[in-house]
């Protein structure tokens, strides 16, 4: 397995497409019901098989990326070759971005000493999916790339 298997939820909402996924493997219903009783490590790598294929396509589509922490934010364009990062640092330790408060006072105060902003091209790895599915697993999301397309217009 590539990434990691799909929560149950996951699986839940992806139901049809599980389905459609087992008549491409040309398993039936009845055919899945008695492989998940009696082979089960069978059923384990179909599901490990339809996790990493879900994740292949969140992450061939993905354009963007955030991470938050307490005093800093990372925002991530990714690009075909590479990934450009924008980083905001607090060097205030009495702000926490991570909540409503600290997050508007960022918003209000972006020109403030102790507001730093800093930029960096990185290359990927061999495998340009998996550097970004270990970056969602170490907590960054998803996103359409609004707070990297304003902070981007704002420093450059």
């Amino acid at each position: 397995m590539k990434y990691s298997r799909l929560t149950k939820e996951q699986f839940e909402e992806l139901h049809q497409e599980f389905i459609n996924f087992l008549a491409t493997q040309s398993i039936t219903h009845d055919e899945w019901t008695n492989l998940k009783a009696n082979k089960p490590e069978l059923a384990e790598t179909e599901l490990d098989v339809f996790s990493d294929l879900i994740w292949e396509g969140v992450l061939n589509k993905a354009e963007y990326l955030e991470h938050f922490s307490s005093q800093h934010m990372y925002l991530f364009q990714l690009g075909e070759q590479k990934m450009h990062a924008i980083v905001i640092n607090v060097k205030n330790e009495a702000i926490d971005i991570t909540t409503k408060e600290g997050y508007n006072w960022l918003r209000e105060n972006l020109m403030d000493d102790s507001v730093e902003f800093l930029q960096a091209d990185k290359d990927y790895g061999d495998d340009k999916s998996l550097d970004k599915f270990n970056m969602i697993e170490q907590g960054a999301v998803i996103t359409k790339g609004e707070l990297y397309n304003y902070f981007n217009k704002l420093i450059n």
